[in-house]
């Protein structure tokens, strides 16, 4: 019977063969991560972005609103309906 030598690996094989194995199962699992991460910021800012436009459009509206109850009809129109009256000859008009 002949004896046949069989390969050994040396330590350095070994490591290397473990890291590279290591990183062929980090790697996906890091770039899934990202990705899944990324995503979910994405989200969040386009909910934010959703919040933002509703608030200006409110905000918007608003001040339409303001605009509207701050005009002169409608100052002259409420003071009317409390008995108050527009005098031209009560304004005075200061020159410097």
């Amino acid at each position: 019977m002949k004896k046949t030598k069989t390969a050994r690996m040396s330590g350095k094989e070994r490591f290397t063969i473990v890291i590279l194995f290591l990183l062929g199962i980090f790697v996906p699992v890091s770039i899934v991560f990202s990705q899944a991460t990324l995503s979910k910021s994405n989200i969040e800012v386009e909910k934010l972005k959703s919040k933002v436009d509703k608030q200006e459009n409110s905000n918007q509206s608003l001040s339409m609103q303001v605009d509207e109850l701050a005009s002169l009809s409608n100052i002259q129109d409420i003071a009317k309906s409390y008995g108050l009256s527009y005098n031209n000859d009560n304004i005075i008009v200061i020159n410097n």
